[in-house]
C-alpha cells in the first residue's frame, strides 16, 4: 500500500546517493510491450564486466508503490556491489482504479508475466546475463507477482522470494510450474494488509508453504531455527523453517516474523512493526545464489570426484566424515545463508564435526584432485 514513509525513503536516498561509488551505474529505460510503455531501473555494479555472465534479480514493488521506492526500501544494491549481480526494478501499470500494480488480483487486463519475460530478453540483449540464474522477489503485490512468475515462467525464473505477499485463490488453484522452484517466503503474523492466516481473497501463508513443499517434493518435516533477538526494541521476533531435500536439491524456506507487520525485515525505516533481527535482502540473496534452472548449484568452483562418506546425515549434530583421498588446506562449514561456521586445518581424512544448531549446512573439503561440497542436515 502507498505510505508516506516512502517519501522519507526517497529523501534519505537523495542524501546518501553522494556516497555511492561513481563507477556504479543506474540505467533508466523503457520499451513498448503490447501497446504500453513499460519502464524500469537497472542497477549495474562497478564489478560488472561484459566478459563474465552474471545473475539477475528482479525486484518488484508493492501495490500503489513504484520502482524507485522499492529500490530504496528492499535494497539489494550494496549486496550486488560485492556479489556481482544486476538488479532490475520494473514499474507496474495503473489498474482499473488508477493504482500502480502488478496484475495478480484481476484488477486489470495487463499481461505482466509477458512483460517481465520480455524484460529479461531485453536486458539479455544488452548485458551479459547468466540466463540460468534469473530470480524474482518483491514486496506485497510484488511478492504475489513473484509467485505468478514461478507458476507461469518457470522456464526462465530459477527461484523466487515473496515478502508479505501470498497468492490469490484462483492463482493458487491453477499453479502448475514446469519444474521444481526454490521458494522463500517472509511474512509477519500481525500483517493487517495480507493476513498471515489468509482471508476470502488471499491464501494463508501455511497453505502457501505446504503447497510448495509438496510441489517440490521436499521433506515435510521442517528444520526449525529461532533467530537471535538482536533488536529487542522492534516489537517482534523471527523464526526460520527449512524444508530441504526436494527434487533437484531445491528447498522451501519460511521466515515467520512473530508479531511482525506488513514490512520488509531490515528495511531502512521501521514502519508497520519491522523486524530488525535480520535483513530480508541478505537472506534472499543467500537463498537465490544456491540455485539455477537445474536446481541446487553445488558451487561455482570446479569440484573433484573424491568420495566423501558422512554418517549419519541427517543427524542430531554430530557427523563422522571420511574421504578416500588425503585432505589438504581447510575444512570449512557454512550455514544456509553462507555464513562461515567452522574453519579448521585438515589433519586427517577421517574426522568429526559437531554442529549444535539445527539447520542446513554445506561442508567444503579440498583434496589433491580438487574441491568437494556436501550437504549436512542437523535435525
Amino acid at each position: 500500500m502507498k505510505n508516506l514513509y516512502y517519501f522519507m525513503l526517497i529523501l534519505a536516498a537523495a542524501f546518501l546517493s553522494q556516497y555511492r561509488l561513481a563507477a556504479q551505474n543506474t540505467v533508466e529505460s523503457s520499451f513498448n510491450f503490447e501497446g504500453l510503455d513499460r519502464s524500469y531501473r537497472l542497477y549495474v555494479p562497478a564489478s560488472y564486466s561484459p566478459q563474465q555472465p552474471v545473475p539477475l534479480v528482479i525486484n518488484l514493488h508493492g501495490y500503489g508503490s513504484n520502482n524507485l521506492e522499492q529500490e530504496q526500501y528492499g535494497d539489494f544494491r550494496p549486496i550486488a556491489d560485492t556479489a556481482g549481480f544486476l538488479v532490475v526494478h520494473p514499474n507496474g501499470t495503473p489498474d482499473f482504479n488508477n493504482v500502480m500494480h502488478w496484475n495478480t488480483f484481476g484488477t486489470s487486463t495487463v499481461n505482466d508475466v509477458g512483460f517481465l519475460s520480455a524484460l529479461i530478453d531485453t536486458l539479455a540483449n544488452h548485458y551479459q546475463l547468466d540466463l540460468s540464474r534469473v530470480y524474482a522477489t518483491g514486496m506485497s503485490n510484488g511478492g504475489f507477482m513473484s509467485y505468478s512468475l514461478a507458476c507461469q515462467l518457470s522456464g526462465k525464473i530459477a527461484a523466487v522470494a515473496s515478502v508479505t505477499g501470498t497468492m490469490t485463490t484462483p492463482n493458487f488453484m491453477t499453479c502448475l510450474p514446469g519444474r521444481p522452484i526454490p521458494v522463500m517466503h517472509i511474512h509477519g503474523t500481525a500483517d493487517a494488509t495480507v493476513p498471515y492466516n489468509g482471508n476470502a481473497f488471499f491464501v494463508s501463508v501455511p497453505s502457501i508453504v505446504s503447497n510448495w513443499v509438496a510441489l517440490n517434493q521436499c521433506n515435510p518435516e521442517a528444520v526449525f531455527t529461532q533467530l537471535p533477538d538482536i533488536d529487542n526494541t522492534d516489537g517482534c521476533t523471527a523464526e526460520h523453517y527449512l524444508y530441504a531435500d526436494g527434487e533437484a536439491g531445491v528447498s522451501v524456506e519460511h521466515y515467520k516474523i512473530i508479531g511482525g507487520g506488513h514490512s520488509w525485515p531490515g528495511a531502512p525505516v521501521n514502519i508497520n512493526i519491522t523486524n530488525m533481527d535480520f535483513s530480508a535482502s541478505k537472506v534472499i540473496w543467500q537463498f537465490f545464489k544456491k540455485y539455477n534452472l537445474s536446481g541446487l548449484i553445488s558451487t561455482s568452483e570446479t569440484y573433484a570426484g573424491a568420495l566423501v562418506t558422512i554418517s549419519p546425515n541427517p543427524s542430531g549434530g554430530i557427523f563422522q566424515v571420511q574421504t578416500d583421498e588425503q585432505l589438504i588446506g581447510y575444512v570449512e562449514v557454512m550455514d544456509a545463508r553462507g555464513t562461515l561456521c567452522l574453519r579448521e586445518h585438515a589433519v586427517s581424512n577421517h574426522f568429526t564435526i559437531n554442529l549444535p544448531v539445527a539447520g542446513l549446512y554445506f561442508l567444503k573439503l579440498q583434496t589433491k584432485s580438487g574441491y568437494q561440497l556436501s550437504k549436512l542436515v542437523v535435525r
